[in-house]
């Protein structure tokens, strides 16, 4: 079915705060079902039973039956004659009304991921051993919350062609989700790996790192808390995953851990009936087509994608199993275009006129290939091709058990695995770099009914993400294992950077190489009550961290030269080098507690109210072995080493959050609904991987301006002084960081299959956080004509004397959407 919402025709508008009023946003949409989304991945079904009169009825008999499973939940309405079925899981389910001296009804419906579907009964007159099946889908307009939401059903994910079988490239579809388009590719080294492999996605407006993922009920954000993913950008398992909603603002108290949206997925489960498939997937550069920058022919490139899937009951009606595997195999060729020196260059002939080579500089000149497609310019570069040779495979598995313990317990788990090893050559063709992924999660639930109006249900899980990003694997070249071309004993050569030339990023292990190991041990417990017009529901939440980081940041050094004659001259302008042997494991350790309430208040017929509290605050991150080190003022001489790290923001996390639902015609084709809400955005773990692993005194760093000519490569190191070290600044007393979320839109049903919308989101995130590569810069000097200039390159003072590169976080952001 045609939908401009599900298309993505719904842009993102940034714009003043204060300039609400003046907006107005039209978009149509048509939308097979708008259910709000509950705060897990089970489903609701509740409404009311009325007679033909419009009288409540109550103590009416309502069953709902799983299709799939024949599980069935048998519960009654209230005195209100309202009913609810909280927790349900995804599926096709039989729902049948009945009550004395009227007749049974029986309505079939499709409950998707996180639900709250309305389903209202009108019984007849008649005898209880009559039935009559009402052959109808539930109104496409949504009456039961205030949330902004959609979901990616079954029938999406199977039939819309994927490049890659990335499910969560189908977030994009819905209104508000973008992807960030200045995203680097896997392909370019630790550019990408330290932000994360995952597809970096914006959810109205909200940064990456402030979205949350979840599957069957468990948190699987990565080590940089952006959306999970393999070395390869994506997430296996399309087979594997039954539907998904993305939350895009407004959501319930029942969430947290996010102030952008939420993506929640459910996987897949065994049925009654034995069911699989099996697939192979081919792509070859064969039928490719050559672009601009290839030379001669195709580059070569072959993808293998397959995979398999089997489920079924083991014990019929009871217990169920699903099991999902999915492989890559794929090699890509890729044209690089660098820039190199040129042959007369090389021999001191330059456009501006002959230099003399000092004789250390020709030794690296051999990293540099010789111009294959030309000169540039004036003559003194010229262009090098060449294709390399990408290789990845990857691994993908899925298991999931469902067992009924009881008509009143159930037991659900999933596992899932990921690894993913990946290489490429460097810019040069000097050195094979390489990285990998290796993803797993497991979550074990359990269903309790007490009675039909109370249900209690209780996870446990684990996610974890393993990247090793940047590290070289082997020499392409015999010069990028010399080791008496390094700029210390027993490295290999430094990296170097020259104005105009394509950089040159070491030899072997010269780039830098960081190692994730990131562990989350969650658990929560969510309790579902109906108690008149209410449906009550509460819970707690707590997750562990287990942050363990290694960072090896330029352990083969780096030269930067501003022009080509002063490379070849041996003049550089800096050098930056870092420790090997000081690098250690950082082991940062935190933890995340939340608890909320939430009532969805059925105040009338037509109208509802969603009320909602939650209390999320995290710990202030430690170290296992002590080794956080953090300047408190940017002006100090030595960095603060003891506890805390910083004074703890969090412990007034209180955020409200309502909104309501109208239907003013009560006619069950318009509804009215606006939302506002508290969202905080929690100091995790990520925000200090690079400040704890690369900062003094735990690790040493060292920067020098200007090097005397001629220290290349090895000299320069001679003469790094104590007061070069860098250090990392963290604001001492941070404010809390939170998103204030609204929204306010008009549905309309058409028709069965048709929708029109209106709608407005905005938000406004306060006291974000944001990070500087280096504070401790030369302040500007007052000219005689009496303004600010930068002073000449190698005077004036810098900020902090006493150190060299200084990274800093704040937290004092604003952003308004």
């Amino acid at each position: 079915m045609f939908s401009l919402l599900e298309l993505g025709y719904f842009p993102a508008i940034t714009m003043s705060f204060f300039s609400l009023m003046g907006f107005l946003s039209f978009f149509c949409a048509a939308l097979l079902s708008s259910p709000s989304y509950g705060q897990i991945v089970g489903g609701t079904i509740s409404g009311i039973v009325i007679d033909p009169s419009g009288a409540l009825i109550p103590e009416a008999e309502v069953g709902v039956r799983g299709i799939a499973t024949e599980a069935i939940r048998a519960i009654r309405t209230n005195r209100t004659g309202f009913y609810s079925a909280p927790n349900l899981a995804p599926g096709e389910y039989e729902i049948t009304a009945s009550a004395p001296d009227f007749e049974v009804q029986i309505v079939r419906l499709t409950l998707t991921v996180g639900a709250e579907q309305e389903l209202n009964f009108k019984l007849r007159v008649g005898p209880v051993n009559q039935s009559v099946e009402v052959n109808t889908t539930p109104v496409s307009v949504d009456f039961a919350a205030s949330s902004v939401a959609a979901v990616v059903n079954e029938t999406v994910i199977k039939e819309l062609p994927l490049n890659g079988r990335s499910w969560t490239d189908l977030a994009v579809l819905e209104p508000g989700v973008l992807p960030i388009e200045a995203q680097p590719s896997y392909a370019t080294g630790n550019g990408r790996g330290n932000r994360g492999f995952g597809a970096q996605l914006t959810i109205s407006g909200a940064r990456p790192q402030q979205n949350n993922y979840r599957v069957d009920g468990i948190s699987i954000n990565d080590y940089s808390n952006g959306g999970p993913g393999s070395v390869l950008g994506g997430n296996l398992g399309v087979d594997a995953i039954q539907e998904f909603s993305i939350l895009t603002a407004n959501y319930s108290a029942a969430y947290g851990r996010a102030s952008g949206g939420v993506i929640n997925a459910s996987t897949r489960s065994g049925r009654n009936d034995f069911h699989g498939s099996a697939y192979e997937f081919l792509r070859n550069s064969a039928l490719d087509a050559r672009n601009f920058f290839d030379k001669a022919a195709t580059p070569p490139f072959r993808r293998n994608q397959f995979g398999v899937s089997a489920g079924g009951p083991v014990v019929e009606n009871r217990t169920f199993v699903f099991a999902d595997y999915e492989g890559i195999r794929q090699s890509t060729g890729v044209t690089n275009i660098a820039t190199v020196p040129s042959q007369a260059a090389r021999n001191g002939t330059l456009s501006t006129g002959n230099v003399a080579v000092d004789p250390l500089v020709s030794k690296y000149l051999a990293f540099y290939p010789l111009p294959n497609a030309g000169l540039l310019g004036n003559g003194d570069t010229g262009v090098f091709t060449f294709v390399g040779q990408q290789v990845a495979n990857e691994d993908f598995f899925t298991i999931r058990g469902d067992h009924q313990l009881s008509k009143e317990d159930s037991l659900s788990g999933t596992y899932r695995f990921d690894n993913a090893p990946f290489t490429v050559p460097d810019n040069l063709g000097t050195v094979l770099i390489g990285s990998a992924t290796r993803n797993q999660m497991a979550v074990l639930e359990e269903n309790h009914i007490f009675s039909t109006s109370l249900i209690n249900s209780v996870r446990f899980g684990f996610s974890r993400s393993v990247a090793r990003n940047n590290e070289s694997i082997s020499a392409l070249i015999p010069q990028a294992a010399d080791v008496s071309l390094g700029a210390t004993p027993g490295r290999t050569a430094a990296g170097v950077t020259v104005a105009g030339l394509t950089p040159f990023t070491g030899g072997i292990g010269g780039g830098g190489t960081y190692l994730y190991h990131y562990t989350s041990f969650q658990f929560y417990d969510d309790m579902f009550h109906t108690r008149g017009r209410h449906s009550l529901k509460m819970g707690v939440a707590l997750e562990r961290m287990r942050d363990n980081i290694q960072a090896f940041g330029l352990p083969n050094g780096q030269f930067v030269f501003g022009s080509l004659p002063g490379f070849l001259t041996n003049q550089p302008t800096s050098f930056q080098l870092g420790s090997a042997e000081s690098s250690t494991p950082r082991g940062l350790r935190e933890t995340l507690a939340a608890g909320y309430i939430q009532d969805d208040w059925r105040v009338r017929p037509n109208f509802n109210v969603n009320l909602g509290s939650r209390y999320e605050m995290s710990t202030v991150p430690t170290e296992v072995h002590g080794k956080l080190s953090a300047l408190r003022n940017i002006t100090d001489a030595m960095p603060h080493l003891s506890e805390p790290y910083f004074y703890n923001p969090t412990v007034h996390n209180f955020e409200p959050r309502a909104g309501f639902s109208w239907d003013p015609f009560s006619d069950g084709k318009t509804v009215i609904r606006s939302g506002f809400g508290v969202s905080d955005v929690l100091p995790l773990p990520y925000e200090f991987h690079l400040l704890s692993t690369l900062s003094a005194p735990f690790y040493a760093i060292r920067t020098i301006a200007n090097p005397p000519a001629g220290s290349f490569p090895s000299g320069a190191s001679q003469v790094l002084g104590a007061n070069s070290l860098a250090q990392a600044y963290v604001e001492p007393h941070p404010h809390r960081n939170y998103v204030l979320q609204w929204n306010f839109n008009v549905q309309r049903s058409l028709s069965r299959d048709l929708t029109l919308m209106a709608g407005y989101v905005g938000s406004r995130g306060i006291h974000q956080p944001f990070r500087t590569d280096d504070l401790n810069l030369v302040m500007p000097e007052k000219t005689a004509a009496g303004y600010l200039w930068p002073s000449p390159a190698g005077s004036g003072a810098k900020l902090n004397p006493n150190n060299g590169q200084i990274r800093g976080l704040f937290w004092a952001g604003n952003s308004i959407y």
